[in-house]
């Protein structure tokens, strides 16, 4: 071939390019405008107004970190802190294990699999709908089902949802009753574990307590530590339970106010949107901070196949 042939051919290949180049980017344009315009563009405006007194009335007025030094003496913001670490550090545990146990029985080969591995999963799907919120207050409310299942054992009910003792626990519960997700996640890593590991173990006496407890955790440690990650996350960002559970006021006695009901109160209920916008973005801070000491944690419990 001829030096004028194969730069023709260089030229060819390079408008191919260029026009390929053309198309990713007007394919990508939506989420780029999405991007920015939904996502940085508010973000940014968030944070310039964490610095400010607004109240979506009068133009903002710039008050430096005196949004930020409010929290010291905040003791609503405390107790909504409190309450929000006992949930996370309570019901992603829980949710984990159970979701991590299912997911085993699952694995053995239940007959149904498809059908079950559904049924499962329908709770996550459903688990932050206001329906269920407002199902979940009837059910454990002073006259609901719950009580009425207790009574057939001759056991007196209370009022689960309007005892400051209880409420958060039926918070709580219903976090956990949405494991379908980690659980297909559990369910699908299980999958890629190879037999030949367990055949060995077997041949060399192990029980089905050493298999799990020497082969299926190791080998399953990403995937528990990517089910963490993400569910720390979401626990942090429940909203819509706490708001239908306690009619949107954190209560009784301020038990189920999670911190992301109160930045709703402060910034839609109070108008205090200066402070609210302070307020997201400490959430933000103890969020990426529960995320960087999981990654930093995870080089001692983690195993990898390289």
């Amino acid at each position: 071939m001829s030096a004028t042939a194969e730069l023709r051919n260089l030229g060819g290949r390079g408008s191919t390019a260029k026009r390929q180049n053309k198309a990713a980017f007007w394919f990508l344009l939506p989420w780029f405008l999405g991007l920015f315009a939904i996502t940085l563009g508010p973000m940014a405006a968030s944070l310039a107004l964490s610095f400010t007194d607004y109240n979506l009335l009068q133009p903002a007025e710039f008050n430096g970190l005196e949004n930020f030094t409010r929290m010291l003496g905040d003791e609503r913001l405390h107790q909504s802190l409190g309450v929000t670490f006992t949930y996370v550090l309570v019901s992603v545990p829980v949710q984990l294990g159970l979701a991590l146990g299912l997911a085993i029985l699952l694995d053995r080969g239940v007959r149904g699999l498809a059908f079950y591995r559904s049924m499962f999963y329908l709770p996550s799907l459903l688990g932050a709908s206001v329906a269920i919120a407002v199902l979940w207050r009837m059910v454990f409310g002073a006259d609901g089902l719950f009580n009425d299942g207790l009574a057939l054992f001759g056991i007196e009910g209370r009022g689960w949802i309007s005892e400051p003792e209880t409420a958060l626990g039926t918070l709580i519960t219903l976090n956990v009753w949405t494991f379908g997700s980690p659980m297909v996640i559990f369910l699908a890593g299980l999958r890629q574990i190879p037999r030949m590991y367990y055949e060995a173990a077997s041949v060399d006496g192990a029980s089905r307590w050493r298999q799990f407890a020497s082969v299926t955790l190791p080998l399953l440690t990403p995937i528990i530590f990517f089910n963490l990650v993400l569910q720390i996350i979401h626990a942090f960002q429940s909203f819509t339970q706490a708001f239908i559970v306690s009619g949107g006021t954190g209560g009784p006695a301020d038990s189920t106010l999670f911190y992301t009901l109160y930045l709703y109160q402060r910034g839609f209920g109070n108008f205090d949107m200066g402070y609210a916008s302070a307020l997201a973005w400490l959430l933000l801070l103890i969020v990426g901070a529960f995320t960087a000491i999981n990654f930093w944690a995870s080089k001692y419990w983690v195993f990898y196949n390289d």
